[in-house]
């Protein structure tokens, strides 16, 4: 009984020594750019909204109204011969460049994981060479 009375006594001293007296308390939060641009937006909704995703979406909207802006401008798609030996339309290489970007995001996260600033630049560069060459 009286080892009993002396575990009991000693048990809240083990728990303290192993870090369980901080459970509950407010952690000390240091920024994070990543938690930042990957945190929800809103709470309860049936996408997980983060910022990225938002960027996302906004950059697929922008590009269809840029299409839609140019296509009322010069009416006919702008057909071209590039270097792919394909005629292609604008609608046409932006839609190359799309699935070429998704195919190098990931291809970059089966091989190197993350961060993703490397896919990005690609992107960035494999759309450039869309629209200028194919």
């Amino acid at each position: 009984m009286r080892k009993l009375i002396y575990l009991i006594l000693t048990l809240p001293a083990v728990a303290m020594a192993q870090g369980w007296g901080n459970v509950g308390q407010p952690k000390e939060e240091v920024f994070s750019w990543a938690k930042w641009w990957t945190e929800p937006l809103f709470g309860g909704f049936w996408m997980a909204w983060t910022r990225s995703t938002l960027a996302f979406f906004v950059f697929i909207f922008a590009a269809i109204a840029l299409m839609a802006v140019l296509e009322l401008r010069r009416p006919g798609g702008d057909e071209r011969y590039g270097i792919l030996r394909l005629t292609t339309t604008r609608g046409d290489r932006l839609f190359i460049s799309l699935l070429g970007s998704a195919y190098i995001f990931l291809a970059w996260l089966g091989l190197f994981g993350l961060p993703l600033w490397g896919p990005l630049v690609l992107a960035v560069l494999w759309f450039g060479f869309c629209f200028w060459r194919v």
